[in-house]
């Protein structure tokens, strides 16, 4: 794990040290690349397994709704745990209503704020209605979670697991590059967020304090226990979203007015065949 951190931090610095461009260079490439040979990954798996598909929605339903969501608890507990824990992985993944990605947004060179609005819901259904539904029905259908409830196996391992049933050893090595596609670009993707902020509270000189915290903590992060980590994440995510709430609501009338603006133009614009026959 310690060599990982050193090759990892070393990575990160590098593209910090790149700037921006840089930063846009290597997310363009790798985040469509990781995406689409996943997606057919998974999709081959759940083919393979289509026999598996409705009982493991069956599964995912009951275990909501039931009292095996939380063990000894009352049918009102598994609601809440399943809630509460869905919440928390779902803000973990796609970070809808966090505040983080209007950075990106922000430096995109659109006609229409709207545009990037699209984008960024685009995100988040890809994000969560497909990657994360794929990974979860192929850990299913593969037959891989009671060695979760069992302790043997938890967070990336279990996706390991699922793709080793079907393509062997290969298929650890495929999630293992994926999950580098999914991190790297993660990280860096996150720097940008953070050096933003500190850019507009500190000025340039604090970037420099910034970049350099930053690559301690990519070290020592890669070396934490997986349930650590997730309790580090859900605690911070948890306090960006607070403040992220209150702009929201403040800006809904904002929004309101611009997509309202935005659809008049969708709905007016004249059509390639009009603007040749005028």
């Amino acid at each position: 794990s310690w060599g990982t951190a050193a090759v990892l931090t070393i990575l990160t610095a590098l593209v910090m040290l790149g700037g921006i461009r840089s930063i846009a260079k290597v997310c363009a490439f790798f985040v469509p690349f990781m995406a689409v040979i996943y997606i057919i990954g998974c999709v081959y798996i759940l083919a393979v397994q289509s026999h598996y598909i409705l009982p493991a929605i069956r599964y995912i339903l009951d275990c909501a709704f039931t009292g095996e969501a939380a063990a000894g608890g009352v049918v009102g507990a598994a609601v809440m745990t399943a809630m509460r824990t869905g919440v928390a992985r779902g803000l973990f993944s796609n970070e809808a209503g966090m505040g983080s990605t209007p950075h990106a947004h922000a430096v995109a060179k659109v006609k229409n704020p709207c545009d990037q609005g699209v984008v960024a819901m685009m995100g988040v259904f890809i994000d969560t209605f497909v990657i994360l539904t794929l990974t979860a029905l192929v850990v299913l259908v593969t037959g891989v979670l009671p060695r979760g409830y069992a302790g043997e196996l938890q967070g990336v391992d279990l996706t390991q697991a699922g793709f080793e049933t079907m393509f062997g050893r290969g298929g650890t090595v495929f999630i293992a590059v994926c999950m580098l596609f999914f991190a790297f670009s993660t990280i860096i993707g996150w720097y940008f967020f953070g050096e933003v902020n500190i850019r507009s509270l500190f000025g340039k000189k604090g970037v420099k304090v910034y970049a350099l915290l930053v690559c301690i903590f990519v070290a020592v992060g890669s070396t934490l226990k997986v349930d650590l980590v997730w309790s580090l994440s859900d605690t911070f995510n948890g306090l960006m979203v607070i403040p992220n709430l209150i702009s929201l609501l403040s800006l809904s009338n904002t929004v309101s007015r611009l997509y309202q603006a935005y659809s008049c133009l969708l709905y007016t614009s004249p059509s390639p065949r009009d603007s040749t026959s005028s």
